[in-house]
Protein backbone atom coordinates (compact mmCIF):
# COMPACT_ATOMS: atom_id res chain seq x y z
CA UNK A 1 0.00 0.00 0.00
CA UNK A 2 1.42 3.19 -1.23
CA UNK A 3 1.29 6.42 1.01
CA UNK A 4 1.64 10.02 -0.02
CA UNK A 5 2.13 12.79 1.62
CA UNK A 6 -0.40 16.05 1.36
CA UNK A 7 0.73 19.04 -0.15
CA UNK A 8 2.32 21.64 2.34
CA UNK A 9 -0.26 24.18 0.77
CA UNK A 10 -3.29 21.90 1.67
CA UNK A 11 -5.43 22.97 4.33
CA UNK A 12 -9.34 22.59 5.04
CA UNK A 13 -11.62 25.66 4.99
CA UNK A 14 -14.11 26.91 7.53
CA UNK A 15 -17.10 24.30 7.45
CA UNK A 16 -14.79 21.40 5.89
CA UNK A 17 -13.17 18.41 8.31
CA UNK A 18 -8.99 18.22 9.10
CA UNK A 19 -7.94 14.99 8.55
CA UNK A 20 -4.40 13.44 8.83
CA UNK A 21 -2.80 10.76 6.78
CA UNK A 22 -4.55 7.30 9.22
CA UNK A 23 -7.10 8.92 10.62
CA UNK A 24 -10.41 6.65 11.15
CA UNK A 25 -13.55 7.81 9.49
CA UNK A 26 -16.78 6.73 8.53
CA UNK A 27 -18.96 6.81 5.35
CA UNK A 28 -21.97 8.97 6.15
CA UNK A 29 -23.45 7.95 2.57
CA UNK A 30 -23.29 5.02 0.17
CA UNK A 31 -20.24 5.97 -2.14
CA UNK A 32 -19.40 3.77 -5.38
CA UNK A 33 -20.18 0.32 -3.73
CA UNK A 34 -19.21 1.31 -0.04
CA UNK A 35 -22.60 1.26 2.26
CA UNK A 36 -23.55 4.00 5.13
CA UNK A 37 -21.28 3.28 8.02
CA UNK A 38 -18.38 1.43 6.88
CA UNK A 39 -15.11 2.48 8.47
CA UNK A 40 -12.46 3.19 6.76
CA UNK A 41 -8.57 5.07 6.81
CA UNK A 42 -7.49 8.41 5.28
CA UNK A 43 -4.68 7.47 2.93
CA UNK A 44 -3.91 10.63 1.04
CA UNK A 45 -5.24 14.36 2.24
CA UNK A 46 -5.07 17.04 -0.32
CA UNK A 47 -6.83 20.08 -1.65
CA UNK A 48 -6.20 23.68 -2.21
CA UNK A 49 -9.75 25.44 -2.69
CA UNK A 50 -11.05 22.00 -1.66
CA UNK A 51 -10.04 20.03 1.30
CA UNK A 52 -10.25 15.95 -0.25
CA UNK A 53 -9.36 12.79 0.98
CA UNK A 54 -8.65 9.48 -0.38
CA UNK A 55 -9.68 6.65 1.73
CA UNK A 56 -9.06 2.98 2.51
CA UNK A 57 -12.34 1.20 3.49
CA UNK A 58 -12.60 -1.95 5.35
CA UNK A 59 -14.23 -3.61 2.77
CA UNK A 60 -11.20 -3.08 0.21
CA UNK A 61 -12.41 -0.18 -1.61
CA UNK A 62 -10.40 2.80 -2.05
CA UNK A 63 -11.71 5.76 -2.84
CA UNK A 64 -10.64 9.64 -3.70
CA UNK A 65 -12.56 12.91 -3.66
CA UNK A 66 -14.09 12.34 0.30
CA UNK A 67 -15.12 15.21 2.21
CA UNK A 68 -17.26 16.55 5.41
CA UNK A 69 -20.23 15.77 2.68
CA UNK A 70 -20.04 11.85 2.74
CA UNK A 71 -17.43 10.99 5.81
CA UNK A 72 -17.45 11.42 9.05
CA UNK A 73 -14.49 11.37 11.81
CA UNK A 74 -14.59 8.42 14.44
CA UNK A 75 -12.89 7.43 17.46
CA UNK A 76 -9.46 9.33 18.42
CA UNK A 77 -9.90 11.29 15.54
CA UNK A 78 -13.41 12.40 16.42
CA UNK A 79 -11.98 13.80 19.66
CA UNK A 80 -8.85 15.35 18.77
CA UNK A 81 -11.35 17.48 16.17
CA UNK A 82 -13.87 18.31 18.75
CA UNK A 83 -10.78 19.44 21.31
CA UNK A 84 -9.93 21.50 18.74
CA UNK A 85 -12.87 23.13 17.99
CA UNK A 86 -13.47 23.80 21.23
CA UNK A 87 -10.08 25.70 21.72
CA UNK A 88 -10.95 27.51 18.68
CA UNK A 89 -14.37 28.82 20.23
CA UNK A 90 -12.68 30.12 23.22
Amino acid sequence: MEYWKPHKLASPHDGQISLKMNDKVRSTEEIHGVPVGTEGKVILANGFNWQRYRILFENGAEIGDCDHRNIEPIGRTAKRLAKQAAKANR
